[in-house]
């Protein structure tokens, strides 16, 4: 019998982040079934397992439309278990992938929601952009991880000051 992949969502970590109170990917390290994990973002120093898993197609990346390269088709991410996500402010994402030459041959999906962002702890959010834990938990929704979802939506929620 085959063994099935385990879904993995990568979040590539402006060292910045990992101080600040208002992170949101922080959120879902502990509490995602060991899915998400952090890799600490270095210019000249890429993951060495990031950098095989896009030379190798296996990973997409995650990424504002708006923002996107001069790669115009959008991947579907239902074909990849591997599912990489930019955790900075809008600025520093801008940056990672703009110094990281890997990033833009990764394939690139964008998320399509109705929704604005809920987030409500950091100024300068664009509109129709979402926070790092919000990108989580709808990658979540639409690989049908619904029950850590509602419970990474429930921790983001406290820490929003929601509930």
């Amino acid at each position: 019998m085959e063994q099935c992949k385990k879904m993995k969502i990568f979040l590539l970590t402006h060292e910045r982040e990992l101080h600040r109170g208002t992170n949101t990917g922080s959120l879902a390290i502990d509490d995602s079934n060991e899915i998400v994990e952090r890799l600490l973002w270095e210019r000249v120093n890429p993951n060495k397992e990031l950098t095989r898993l896009i030379e190798k197609n296996e990973a997409v990346l995650l990424y504002s439309k708006g923002e996107s390269s001069e790669n115009e088709s959008l991947a579907v991410i239902e074909e990849y278990e591997n599912i990489i996500i930019i955790d900075g402010t809008w600025q520093e994402s801008k940056k990672i992938f703009n110094q990281s030459a890997y990033l833009k041959n990764a394939p690139q999906f964008t998320l399509k929601t109705d929704n604005d962002s809920l987030y409500k702890l950091r100024a300068n959010q664009p509109k129709g952009g979402l926070c790092t834990i919000e990108c989580i938990i709808e990658v979540l929704k639409i690989k049908g991880q619904n029950k850590i979802a509602s419970e990474l939506l429930a921790k983001f929620e406290k820490f929003n000051g929601y509930t």
